[in-house]
C-alpha cells in the first residue's frame, strides 16, 4: 500500500493530537475533577493547606470563600480555588 505524502500527513498530526491528548490533556482534567471534588467536599474543621502554603482550620464556609483560623484569634478569609489539599480531618472546636 503506497500512502500519498497528503495521507501521511494527517496520519502524523492525528497521532500527534492523540499523543497530546493522552500525555497532557486528559491527566490535566483529572486532576481537576479531583480538585473540584475536594472543595465541595469541605467541612468546617478540616485542616488545609493552601497554594500559597498557608496552614489553617476552616472556620467557616461560604459561597466561594473559606475562613480559616491560622493562629489564635487570627481568621483569614481566602477563595476555595486557593485550597491546595486538606491535610488532615479534625473535629470543629
Amino acid at each position: 500500500m503506497n500512502l500519498g505524502p497528503q495521507t501521511a500527513s494527517i496520519i502524523y498530526i492525528v497521532a500527534l493530537f492523540a499523543i497530546l491528548y493522552f500525555l497532557m490533556i486528559r491527566p490535566q482534567q483529572k486532576r481537576q475533577k479531583q480538585h473540584a471534588a475536594m472543595i465541595k467536599a469541605l467541612n468546617v474543621g478540616d485542616n488545609i493547606i493552601t497554594v500559597g502554603g498557608l496552614l489553617g482550620s476552616i472556620v467557616k464556609i461560604k459561597d466561594n470563600t473559606v475562613v480559616l483560623r491560622v493562629a489564635d484569634k487570627v481568621h483569614i478569609e481566602v477563595l476555595k480555588n486557593a485550597i491546595a489539599q486538606v491535610s488532615e480531618k479534625k473535629e470543629a472546636e
